[in-house]
């Protein structure tokens, strides 16, 4: 039970990644918040998990919304952070629409940093951690997916930072840059208009069955926020069947 009494918020919790995160921190002792812009998906996680959840819906396009959310998880203290909300749009950037892109810069990395500056306070008490999400898209240019990549590129580097202004306080900070997730976003539906495949297809998985679940992420969450990563900070860990091996 390596988070027992630990106090932890995890977003995205509705489905996929923060879910199985969420599940994962709870089994292993932890009191767990979950937000999410979907209230019934938190509620059917929460029902999943050992141990009562805190539900706290909130809207990750809403710099106030992040910063209520950050003071329901920490009425009692925070240990870690998780932020995995996010959202994908991608497809030729020729006809991509600038809304979408600033849509998706707002609640992939704008948020983030809002919700990790408001948890700082309280992770310098805890002397907790952060657990971003990036991608491999934050790591090599990716086709399609130019305002995902340029989200997850901001990530990384608010990781990075993070970890460099507070590694003197006793906080950490580290990203999980996953591959192909078997998630509902994960899954989209591909995009309309002119999409060279081969491109595509340059960024699959290597490993035979090598995109994860969700699982998976979750694990590796679980250990970099765990005592066990208490020398890890300003890293981003690839999960991804060998996608950017080569």
């Amino acid at each position: 039970m390596r988070f027992l009494g630990k106090k932890i918020l995890v977003t995205g919790a509705a489905s996929g990644i923060g879910r199985a995160t969420a599940i994962r921190f709870a089994s292993e002792g932890a009191e767990v918040t979950i937000g999410d812009i979907n209230e019934a998906g938190l509620r059917e996680t929460a029902e999943m998990m050992e141990g009562p959840a805190r539900i706290q819906p909130f809207d990750a396009a809403d710099t106030d919304s992040c910063r209520a959310l950050v003071a329901a998880a920490a009425t009692d203290g925070l240990d870690v952070l998780c932020n995995i909300s996010g959202m994908l749009k991608w497809g030729p950037s020729i006809d991509f629409a600038v809304e979408d892109f600033e849509r998706i810069l707002k609640i992939n990395t704008t948020s983030v940093f809002v919700l990790c500056q408001a948890a700082l306070p309280h992770l310098i008490k805890s002397k907790g951690n952060i657990v971003n999400t990036a991608s491999t898209a934050a790591l090599q240019g990716i086709a399609y997916t130019i305002a995902y990549s340029a989200s997850k590129h901001g990530v990384a580097a608010i990781t990075k930072g993070l970890a460099i202004e507070f590694a003197s306080k006793g906080v950490r900070v580290n990203a999980i840059c996953p591959g192909h997730v078997n998630t509902p976003m994960g899954n989209s539906a591909p995009p309309a208009g002119d999409v060279n495949w081969d491109l595509v297809m340059r960024n699959a998985p290597k490993l035979e069955n090598g995109s994860c679940e969700p699982e998976d992420i979750a694990a590796l969450f679980a250990y970099l926020a765990s005592d066990e990563a208490r020398k890890i900070t300003g890293s981003l860990f690839t999960i991804d069947g060998g996608q950017l091996a080569g």
